[in-house]
């Protein structure tokens, strides 16, 4: 296969490739990277080390191009023929670009992958994971699949926050379940990018976060099933930055602000965004509430918190106030 049949956008350069790519594999691992390349090394060993008879590939892309520390450690793993596939170096900055290109870049070198999975750059996959993903979609007939991420802090002493919203997973049983919210243990089958009218991530969430949410939001939509495998195991490492306080209430304005965008592409007339914007100021004085009751269940502060922010994060939104965490300084506009 040639490069120009791989790279197809004039912002993505080839970095890094194995020898030779089988376009007939089922089955491809999509990792988007920014700037975390001792992270992304366990999270390709974890891939490498993965029990199943299936063959897959890896596409991963790199979306420093001004530092491109991922690409070495790719090429690593790529030459080494630890796993077939390619890196990537998508230039235009931003979560939902890089995860584009990901999915954009598998899909036209794999013409004959029937199955997409996702995993961050921060993550290590459980030895099963890719056979309890793929497994799970062909026993079920699902379109999607989500499975638990498990935080593993740095700090050990931030154990207790493992039932903060912001790390503990959106189901804990098995089974059929009306969405999932993020991509960061997911398979979503090639026929819903052919399904869907607009198959890429929403680049308005391109900086806030947020494009996975829309995204299952409108396979919901339009009909997808979706489906949660809680044996598909997934750990995030947690730097210690990560459970401040101040970064816990950011996370939760971010997750208010994407709820109210979310929301607000549902509503096309000036009633609907009015009556959006009366429903996101009403959840302020009911968040109260919720915080309440939740300082005598979880009794962690941080926790009970953290409706509050969610709401007050959406009614900030609506006023144009709101987070972008997903854009850096010093790199490639």
């Amino acid at each position: 296969m040639e490069t120009s049949d791989i790279v197809s956008s004039r912002s993505r350069g080839l970095a890094a490739v194995s020898r030779p790519l089988d376009p007939l594999v089922g089955t491809v691992v999509c990792i988007p990277s920014f700037r975390r390349p001792e992270h992304l090394r366990r999270t390709l060993q974890s891939l490498a080390d993965q029990r199943s008879h299936r063959r897959f590939a890896v596409v991963i892309v790199e979306n420093d191009a001004m530092g491109c520390e991922s690409v070495p450690v790719a090429a690593e793993f790529l030459r080494a023929d630890k796993f077939q596939g390619l890196c990537v170096v998508e230039s235009r900055q931003g979560n939902c670009q890089a995860i584009n290109a990901a999915f954009e870049t598998a899909l036209a070198t794999f013409p004959s992958a029937a199955h997409l999975l996702m995993i961050d750059d921060d993550e290590i996959a459980s030895p099963d994971w890719l056979e309890q993903m793929v497994g799970a979609a062909e026993a079920t007939g699902a379109d999607i699949v989500g499975g638990p991420v498990f935080p593993n802090f740095d700090d050990e002493d931030k154990r207790g926050l493992r039932r903060h919203p912001a790390f503990w997973p959106a189901y804990e049983a098995s089974g059929p379940v009306p969405v999932i919210y993020g991509c960061g243990n997911c398979l979503i089958k090639r026929t819903v990018f052919a399904r869907l009218e607009d198959a890429s991530f929403d680049l308005r969430f391109n900086f806030l976060g947020g494009g996975d949410t829309d995204f299952f939001v409108r396979c919901r939509r339009a009909g997808m099933k979706f489906h949660w495998n809680a044996d598909a195991v997934i750990t995030e490492t947690v730097p210690q930055n990560r459970t401040s306080l101040g970064w816990l209430l950011l996370r939760g304005l971010r997750i208010g602000a994407i709820n109210y965008h979310v929301e607000l592409k549902s509503a096309p007339t000036a009633w609907t965004r009015l009556a959006l914007l009366t429903r996101m100021l009403a959840k302020l004085p009911l968040s109260l509430v919720r915080a309440v009751r939740l300082m005598f269940t979880e009794q962690t502060p941080v926790i009970a918190l953290h409706p509050m922010t969610v709401a007050l994060g959406s009614a900030l939104a609506s006023l144009g106030i709101e987070p972008q965490p997903y854009k850096a300084s010093r790199i490639v506009p």
